[in-house]
């Protein structure tokens, strides 16, 4: 038996066949094309970074304070000292070319408009508490000046209020303690225990133990605290 001859389509269906083709081809390109479109841009994050930092390789105050302004968050604002976890910024008040880079990279961020897109995240950032934690370790060491190894009493304060203050319903009698206090600065231990003690420390102090490896300081509260609330 001769083998069949294949039927050659007529024009109408060459035409669907090719208009199927495209369309086939044009659905395997659409996703590629939007991918491109979402894809983080270094080119356009570096003209980002230049936009505060000027001539410079350094995003200093003032252009720090136009940042915040441009992505409508005060400098004050808890999700700006994330935003600086995230880049690793060594400096309160400035971003360097690497750090911005880096960090804004890894966030994906190349644009105010995708940054601004972010802040939820960032925010949402402080409810886990490993996060929490290392963000808590990493303010001390941001905050402080760079030839001390503690942190000044007023910026502590600062940093303790930004951090616990909304989370730590002793803080506010925890910071009249310290306002009280014969203590100029606070060091990383203290620093560190202050988080554990908020954590762990019930709101009566009945869980307290003056026999644990508390610091000296926290001993102090404690006592003053009791100490007011018989008077």
């Amino acid at each position: 038996m001769p083998p069949r001859k294949k039927r050659r389509p007529s024009s109408g269906e060459d035409m669907s066949a090719k208009k199927s083709r495209q369309d086939s081809v044009f659905r395997k390109q659409e996703p590629s094309q939007i991918c491109e479109e979402e894809r983080f841009s270094s080119k356009r994050c570096l003209e980002w970074f230049y936009e505060y930092a000027g001539c410079d390789d350094v995003v200093g105050p003032e252009g720090m304070e136009k940042f915040c302004e441009d992505i409508g968050v005060e400098p004050e604002n808890v999700v700006m000292l994330v935003l600086a976890w995230r880049l690793d910024a060594q400096s309160m008040g400035y971003f360097t070319l690497q750090e911005w880079l880096k960090g804004m990279s890894s966030l994906q961020c190349d644009s105010t408009e995708s940054l601004r897109n972010s802040l939820d995240h960032l925010r949402s950032v402080l409810n886990d508490t490993t996060s929490f934690k290392l963000i808590y370790r990493y303010a001390f060491d941001f905050a402080r000046e760079k030839d001390q190894r503690s942190l000044d009493l007023n910026t502590a304060k600062c940093m303790l209020g930004l951090l616990l203050g909304k989370t730590w319903p002793l803080f506010p009698v925890f910071n009249q303690f310290l306002e009280q206090s014969k203590y100029k600065v606070i060091n990383k231990d203290q620093w560190c225990n202050v988080l554990e003690f908020s954590r762990t420390i019930n709101l009566d102090l009945s869980n307290y133990d003056e026999d644990g490896a508390w610091p000296v300081m926290l001993d102090e509260f404690v006592e003053w605290y009791k100490e007011r609330q018989i008077s």
